[in-house]
């Protein structure tokens, strides 16, 4: 039946391997079963409801990955988004509910597959320049940091007529800080035992990652969480009386609210999910199946579609569930490493998140922040890789990338980090390509992009103060 299923001899694989291999990408992605509700517990939503619905979705998209696409990639809710999702539905500062931003996420999965039905996704991608794509992954990068840092207690932010203090405390998100004067300095590990714990777990999660030990994160989450007991910041409280099972009446199933669908803030929230859902999906699915070398294969690029048509779809049965927008994992490519090459993999790994349900649940209520804010922190660094394949030596190229970059966690927005790296990069390489005689220092500006620069301007110009 397997062979039947997933063409294992075609292959050259058989079950042991695609199951150790499933096995390895689970154990290098199960880290996000613990930090999603960490990130997403300031929105007012429940810990065990989005721990529930990160397991559940994890778990059923990447068994479809594997039983209708036959690709060894692992899908969960993509880092970046989960935060900036955190961010507009903050319950303190926020722009919308939980609930609305989970109807946002819904309809991003809706547009997202059209995208990919119609072949215009595959336009989108290729009319963002190589540049900006990179630039966008490190901002979210430097965003996460930002997080992890404030998270874990490491950064200390005071603030003069912003928010009060207990709020600050509480980890409330500053959406704007344009009015605010704020300074940024480093708390007093002595002191403050929580923020010594953050930097234990980053030193553990440093050296692990650099011996290269598969699924260090979610190792150094369980060892800081062991350290942070003799040092009275992990509370082994929950597990006194512990329920495997989780509270089925507290689940943010299908609790989406579409009230604020007429509204501008709500479509740029959605289009925010698409535009970076969009690039860090395509990029992660293209280059998993080139290390597998299936897009090779003469049914290769078939099989990238069906797996992009998955990938969307997952987006929205994810915000069904009630959690952010899922997405292709790169950790699968420690599955494949392994040898994973069929959907036999995908299948193990989403087996496996389906069983965390019951097995992991009465574990996440012991992880203290100060546990999951390394992982942050080195998924930042793991990000920031994409900066060395920006041209810096083409200011034109340069000047918008760094835009990108800096905006994200010093205006604490990616939106307004894409929408002005978009402008500028339009505006200045079409004033360089009309002073420009010689074709081959002249830069091709898609269509789409004056599409997108025109909307993300209007959005400046004409919605600033909605």
């Amino acid at each position: 039946m397997l062979e039947r299923l997933f063409k294992l001899g075609e292959f050259g694989t058989n079950p042991r391997t695609e199951i150790i291999a499933g096995i390895t990408t689970f154990v290098t992605m199960a880290y996000i079963l613990f930090l999603n509700p960490v990130i997403l517990k300031g929105t007012g939503m429940s810990e065990g409801a989005v721990f529930f619905a990160t397991a559940v979705g994890a778990g059923l998209v990447t068994i479809m990955m594997g039983l209708f696409v036959n690709f060894p990639v692992g899908l969960a809710p993509g880092m970046g988004l989960n935060a900036y999702f955190a961010v507009v539905a903050a319950a303190n500062g926020g722009v919308m509910t939980w609930q609305v931003a989970l109807g946002a996420v819904f309809v991003a999965g809706i547009i997202f597959i059209l995208l990919t039905v119609t072949g215009f996704r595959q336009m989108l991608v290729k009319a963002l320049p190589d540049s900006l794509k990179y630039a966008i992954t490190v901002g979210i990068g430097l965003f996460i940091t930002l997080i992890g840092l404030k998270l874990g207690q490491v950064s200390t932010v005071t603030f003069v007529g912003g928010p009060s203090a207990e709020a600050i405390k509480n980890g409330a998100p500053v959406v704007n800080l344009l009015f605010f004067e704020w300074n940024i300095g480093l708390t007093d590990f002595i002191a403050n035992k929580a923020a010594a714990l953050t930097l234990i777990g980053l030193l553990i999660a440093g050296v692990l990652t650099t011996i290269r030990v598969r699924g260090a994160l979610l190792i150094t989450i369980i060892l800081t969480t062991l350290i942070g007991i003799p040092l009275g910041v992990t509370s082994t409280e929950a597990l006194s009386n512990p329920t495997f099972l989780p509270d089925f009446g507290d689940l943010a199933l299908f609790k989406l609210d579409f009230s604020m669908l007429g509204s501008a803030i709500f479509w740029e929230v959605v289009i925010i999910f698409v535009f970076v859902t969009l690039f860090d999906s395509f990029g992660t699915l293209v280059g998993t199946a080139n290390r597998a070398g299936l897009l090779n294969r003469p049914d290769g690029e078939k099989r990238l579609g069906k797996a992009m048509f998955v990938d969307g779809s997952g987006v929205s049965i994810g915000a069904l569930l009630g959690v952010t927008p899922m997405t292709a994992y790169i950790e699968s490519a420690a599955g494949i490493e392994s040898g994973g090459r069929t959907g036999l993999t995908a299948v193990t790994t989403g087996i496996l998140f389906l069983l965390s349900v019951v097995l992991l649940s009465p574990f996440v209520a012991v992880i203290p922040d100060s546990a999951t804010a390394p992982a942050l922190i080195v998924v930042g660094v793991l990000m920031m890789g994409s900066v060395r394949h920006i041209e810096w030596n083409d200011f034109g190229i340069a000047m918008p990338a760094f835009l990108t970059i800096a905006l994200m966690p010093f205006t604490y927005s990616i939106a307004n980090g894409i929408s002005i790296g978009i402008i500028f990069f339009v505006i200045l390489n079409v004033i360089r390509n009309l002073f420009t005689k010689d074709a081959d220092q002249k830069v091709k500006v898609h269509w789409l992009m004056w599409v997108i620069a025109i909307l993300a301007l209007a959005r400046y110009i004409f919605l600033a103060g909605e």
